[in-house]
């Protein structure tokens, strides 16, 4: 028999329309979620709601931009209308930065920072609250990224955003373990998405570099990392909190 709406966990990915972001949509409603999921254009996710329709969850979809907190506040409020309640957190949503630390603008570095680390934070803030409020367990998993744990040339900016969300999840894990709420982070390696195909297209000495750098020989896959997800936002991790799981084919053992 089907489950009822209210007993059936409900997961928020924000950042789906495609990628990694939507792979962990759909690898959670596959387990048996209902699922939100957040753009900056609801039309851009378009093609995920076409692939979550046949698996049977209820879906929510909104516009979310976490530069604004109204932003947030609206998601968040549409969300728990449609779905009642949330019991996981995926902040996936995030920009990047390709700039040596040399040409790095104020502008360039705030708008980095407004999205990766403040707009994370408050969205964890979001969730924390609604978990809080409703007396209710779950979980974050906050997408991080080899950048936040070992350098890269022409990545400082963005790693050190990335490294704020890794401390981030250590600092809210400590605090909100008495709430029963977990948090954790994965931190993917280079991934093979859509964006970063059509980025190597054009650069093929540059992917074999790459690629060459890794013990596995090959960059990740977006199911990789939306099967750690789940594994988190699963039973089984129920006693993992405050962690960040490297996905990296093996570059952070060097």
């Amino acid at each position: 028999m089907p489950q009822a709406a209210d007993s059936r966990r409900a997961a928020f990915v924000t950042g789906a329309s495609t990628g990694i972001g939507a792979a962990i949509a759909l690898g959670l409603a596959r387990d048996g979620f209902d699922v939100a999921v957040s753009a900056t254009r609801a039309g851009n996710l378009a093609d995920t709601l076409a692939a979550l329709k046949p698996l049977g969850a209820r879906i929510s979809a909104v516009e979310l931009d976490l530069r604004s907190q109204a932003s947030m506040e609206r998601a968040m409020g549409e969300v728990l209308g449609t779905l009642g309640h949330l019991d996981v957190l995926v902040n996936n949503a995030g920009v990047t930065l390709r700039r040596t630390a040399l040409e790095v603008t104020p502008d360039e570095w705030d708008a980095l920072m407004a999205v990766n680390l403040k707009g994370t934070f408050f969205m964890c803030q979001q969730m924390g609250r609604h978990l809080a409020g409703a007396r209710r367990a779950g979980c974050i998993v906050n997408i991080a990224s080899m950048h936040g744990l070992v350098g890269y040339p022409q990545r400082s900016a963005y790693g050190i955003s990335k490294a704020g969300i890794i401390h981030m999840t250590r600092m809210l894990a400590i605090e909100w373990a008495e709430l029963r709420i977990r948090v954790n982070a994965v931190a993917p390696g280079t991934v093979d998405t859509p964006s970063r195909a059509e980025y190597f297209s054009a650069r093929p000495a540059e992917r074999d570099a790459m690629v060459n750098r890794i013990p596995l020989r090959r960059f990740g896959l977006p199911g990789e990392v939306a099967g750690a997800v789940c594994y988190l936002a699963g039973p089984e991790a129920q006693y993992i909190t405050g962690q960040t799981l490297p996905l990296d084919g093996g570059l952070s053992a060097y």
